[in-house]
């Protein structure tokens, strides 16, 4: 008992004699770096979002506008309001509201023809923009224009009999490659080509150097190096086979870019040349500057 009243006058003493010290101290707030809930490890989840009450979609019918109006509009805005119109005729199902859908799908067809019919007349003023001078439909002058083809790529691969052969890897057990084989040979009778067959069997480490997964594989090789291309898996016939040897031979030779890969005999600088007007890629514009 005596000990506690000691403690309690002791205590009473150290508050009277530094009054304004301890009061400032226990009535100032603690430091951030004291705050133990929000330490350098402390993690505060965040508050959940307040759930916003559901509100049920809103039947509104889209306003049409006039047709000289509509004509002004773009694609992209008249397509839009169709599928608002779409979607509003669809939910009320009314007469008027489907009408009036119909209506603007018509306009949209009147312009698609429109567009149609002034694209006609484009194509005649500029026959350049148009396949039909490059690639005829008629049958006698489409005859007359796979023979010009056919002479074109012919001269090519003759002049290149010295600088190029053709590959055909197959199996002693592949069916197909039986099949390829004299197509192969065809080539060579009509090219000037020497072309030699691979059995993988035989030599299985050619599979692997020439990257061979099936059979029959054909490959244009170019001689004295180590340009190569592969222009047939599996069977392919004979005009196909030639046009493909063609424009690997041209692509190895420089003589094109990949992106003239599909341009045939005789149409280079034409309607199907893809650079015939210019680059088409980005990184070709940035070298060659803007088309013109």
């Amino acid at each position: 008992m005596i000990r506690s009243r000691a403690v309690a006058a002791l205590s009473g003493l150290a508050v009277t004699a530094l009054p304004g010290c301890a009061l400032a101290q226990a009535s100032a707030p603690a430091p951030p770096y004291m705050n133990y809930k929000h330490g350098y490890w402390w993690y505060e989840p965040p508050k959940p979002p307040e759930a916003k009450p559901v509100e049920p979609d809103a039947v509104q019918k889209p306003v049409i506008p006039p047709m000289p109006e509509l004509a002004t509009w773009t694609p992209p805005r008249i397509r839009k309001l169709i599928e608002q119109q779409r979607d509003y005729a669809a939910t009320v199902l009314t007469v008027e509201a489907v009408a009036d859908f119909w209506k603007l799908e018509d306009f949209a067809r009147r312009k698609a023809r429109a567009f149609a019919g002034v694209t006609q007349m484009a194509m005649l003023i500029h026959p350049e923009l148009n396949a039909k001078s490059a690639n005829p439909m008629v049958g006698d002058a489409r005859a007359a224009l796979g023979a010009q083809k056919d002479a074109v790529r012919q001269t090519y691969l003759r002049a290149k009999a010295g600088e190029f052969a053709l590959v055909m890897f197959s199996r002693s057990s592949c069916a197909y490659c039986r099949v390829e084989w004299p197509i192969v040979q065809r080539f060579q009778d009509e090219m000037g080509w020497q072309v030699t067959a691979m059995d993988l069997d035989r030599r299985p480490d050619l599979a692997q150097r020439f990257g061979v997964t099936v059979t029959p594989t054909t490959m244009v090789i170019r001689r004295g190096s180590q340009q190569r291309m592969t222009i047939a898996n599996g069977v392919e016939d004979y005009p196909n086979l030639a046009q493909m040897a063609y424009q690997a031979v041209r692509l190895l030779s420089g003589d094109i870019k990949p992106e003239q890969f599909m341009t045939g005999p005789g149409e280079d600088g034409g309607f199907f040349d893809a650079l015939a007007n210019g680059p088409v890629a980005a990184a070709e514009g940035e070298r060659n500057g803007p088309l013109p």
